[in-house]
């Protein structure tokens, strides 16, 4: 317990902060996963439209981009980014696709928000084809066009039922954030592995990293039990 006590001391600022302009740690995990959710949130957002379109081109090509993402292992998507699309020509000999690839922050970046976005696609689609039809009928008694129904009635419907499923997938992306270490990104999972390689401590350097690991979980599991609350209120059986 006393080397326990010593290891944080010694390195809780390689967990969290270094000094300077450099972050390491959970401020890079927190990096990796709000960037990565928000892309992934707002391209899914269409493409679940796209997904339930009556247009079958557009579907299909969008079931066919989640459904690579989603049978093929994130690990390999982080490989095939970061050193497989770099040893490409047309990529590598391009000035702009060359210095982006050579970081490997993009391209743990790009892996991540490609994956997060199939999964978030297929939960949105599932909830706004289980939109009440009766919902959809009395917009369009209204008089609503098709982009204002998504707009005013489907989407906000959807996105709010889609909450529990996409808390989830969010807690997900935090754990799937440990293989960032691959690219050589400095998140809390790799400064666990330089501590145990300094120290030969594994059960002090990993369980630091549990711990931060957990407590990330436990703060966003309680941030989306308050959306919760908020927004599926309506959902809440009402006493009489």
């Amino acid at each position: 317990m006393q080397d326990f006590v010593q290891l944080i001391q010694q390195y809780w600022r390689n967990y969290l902060f270094t000094d300077g302009y450099h972050l390491t740690g959970v401020a890079v995990t927190a990096w990796l996963l709000v960037i990565s959710i928000g892309i992934g949130f707002c391209l899914s957002v269409p493409l679940a439209v796209a997904r339930v379109s009556k247009r079958k081109w557009l579907s299909t090509l969008v079931w066919l981009y989640t459904y690579v993402f989603r049978g093929t292992p994130l690990y390999v998507q982080l490989l095939l980014c970061y050193t497989g699309l770099y040893s490409l020509d047309i990529i590598r000999n391009h000035e702009l696709t060359s210095a982006f690839f050579r970081s490997g922050m993009n391209c743990t970046l790009l892996a991540f928000a490609l994956n997060t976005c199939a999964y978030t696609t297929e939960i949105f689609a599932g909830a706004i084809k289980a939109t009440p039809y009766g919902e959809i009928e009395a917009a369009r008694a209204y008089g609503m066009s098709q982009f204002t129904l998504y707009r005013r009635v489907i989407l906000p419907s959807a996105l709010r039922r889609a909450l529990p499923y996409y808390s989830n997938e969010v807690i997900l992306m935090l754990h799937a954030t440990t293989v960032a270490f691959t690219a050589t990104v400095p998140d809390i999972l790799k400064i666990a592995r330089d501590v145990n390689s300094a120290t030969y401590q594994s059960f002090g350097a990993f369980g630091i990293a549990a711990l931060l690991y957990l407590i990330i979980s436990f703060t966003l599991v309680w941030l989306f039990r308050q959306a919760e609350r908020r927004w599926l209120a309506y959902l809440r059986p009402q006493g009489k």
